[in-house]
């Protein structure tokens, strides 16, 4: 029997306002300042050869689980975009731009991932990467345009800083903790024993109690960092400390994906369930461009979870918008075809969010729209007003209302923005 409704799949949901209006702000923001960084945009596809994101790593659950992966009419081997740093290191192989290469990027990714509060099948992002320098000031930079994103939206996060050294001296240190976990081995959970075959390294993110315990005790990797990745940790350190950015130096921070050496960052909402209250982070992926037909250039960014910010900022009590939809109800009690139609067009080609009723509704209906659209100020016009050339223009918050020449109409209604508090959101938009 065919359903008589239709739904959202699980880990999918429509986003309606004022939910979308506090996305798109978010993204907005974030766009100006990393557009006022250097940064350009790249929209990559949001599908990709299925090898663009195996160089993730195996022994991350991004690839060996949550892959939404396909055989489409040409035979190929597809994966919907898990994330964006494979597919913009895949466009830096691709069209060799200058170096260092600064981009940004917003948009939805897919993982099959079990659905939950803040954590969706489709979810959508915010980040940078930077291609071509192993400058270490650059890895500060990016952590504290990350900063300064959570900084303009009145959001507290807790940073976390790590580093994994070198991949040259990488595999000292897996057998060494290799040896301590398997050392361990009847205390840890299944899960994490099968983890181990692959990359015991990954064990020291481990979530489960009984696994948590037993990483806290683990070997750390800054015990054994080559000199150069020493001195590359302690420059980042260093600059963040010139720059007042606060972070904890924590050594069991690994990250999710595979692909990352030396620095490693984290940013937590404190506001959010400790067990998901991570909201965005990244680092330094030195060997990611080469693994897939690059040049050998270094890389180092972040990614920035739209849905679990917006989460976080609501838990803050953060609504990032201003109060109403719009700035401006316009209300034709005139009975002519276009005059309310003028007026709305004027305003917005003046750049003030304004609408209006329609189907010829009754004054009083139109004042009740008014109200609850909870714009501040009511322009206002009826058969005296067309008669005279003007227009009354109410504050909806003061209740004073003026009449004013038809000619004046923006000047008046910036007045009472103005006087209303104007738009909370504070973009100017006149």
């Amino acid at each position: 029997m065919a359903r008589s409704t239709f739904q959202t799949l699980p880990g999918t949901r429509d986003i309606l306002e004022p939910d979308a209006s506090r996305l798109r702000h978010l993204v907005t923001l974030f766009g100006d300042l990393a557009a006022g960084a250097g940064f350009g945009q790249i929209v990559p596809p949001m599908f990709e050869d299925i090898e663009v994101f195996a160089r993730l790593g195996e022994a991350s659950d991004v690839v060996s689980k949550e892959l939404y992966s396909f055989e489409d009419k040409g035979g190929r081997s597809i994966a919907l975009r898990p994330e964006f740093t494979a597919s913009v290191c895949r466009a830096f192989t691709q069209y060799r731009p200058t170096t260092p290469w600064k981009t940004w990027y917003a948009g939805s990714n897919f993982r099959y991932d079990k659905p939950q509060k803040g954590r969706y099948r489709q979810f959508d992002q915010v980040g940078i990467e930077v291609i071509g320098s192993h400058d270490p000031q650059l890895d500060v930079e990016v952590i504290a345009l990350a900063q300064r994103l959570f900084d303009e939206l009145g959001l507290a996060v807790e940073l976390r800083i790590n580093s994994l050294g070198d991949f040259a001296g990488r595999p000292a240190y897996l057998e060494t903790l290799r040896s301590y976990f398997e050392s361990n081995a009847e205390g840890l959970s299944e899960a994490a024993r099968a983890t181990l075959e692959v990359n015991p390294l990954r064990l020291l993110d481990a979530k489960r109690p009984q696994d948590a315990a037993i990483a806290a005790a683990a070997p750390t990797i800054l015990d054994s960092l080559a000199p150069d990745a020493e001195a590359a940790f302690a420059t980042v350190r260093r600059g963040l400390d010139a720059l007042k950015v606060d972070y904890v130096v924590d050594p069991l921070l690994v990250r999710g994906l595979d692909y990352y050496n030396r620095t490693t960052f984290e940013f937590s909402a404190p506001g959010l369930e400790a067990a998901q209250n991570a909201v965005g982070g990244g680092g330094r992926y030195d060997g990611l461009v080469e693994a897939l037909g690059g040049p050998a250039e270094p890389g180092v960014g972040f990614a920035i979870g739209v849905d679990r910010t917006l989460l976080a900022c609501e838990a803050a009590g953060l609504s990032l918008l201003s109060d109403s939809a719009v700035d401006v109800w316009v209300i034709d009690a005139t009975g002519a075809v276009d005059t309310g139609l003028v007026l709305v067009e004027e305003l917005r080609r003046a750049g003030i969010r304004a609408d209006r009723s329609y189907d010829g509704r009754s004054l009083k209906a139109q004042m009740k729209n008014a109200n609850r659209s909870g714009a501040p100020v009511a322009v206002i016009v009826g058969e005296d007003e067309l008669a005279a050339g003007t227009v009354s223009v109410r504050s909806m918050t003061g209740g004073t209302q003026e009449q004013v020449p038809r000619g004046q109409l923006l000047t008046a209604v910036r007045s009472g923005l103005a006087q209303s508090g104007g738009p909370k959101d504070g973009e100017d938009r006149t």
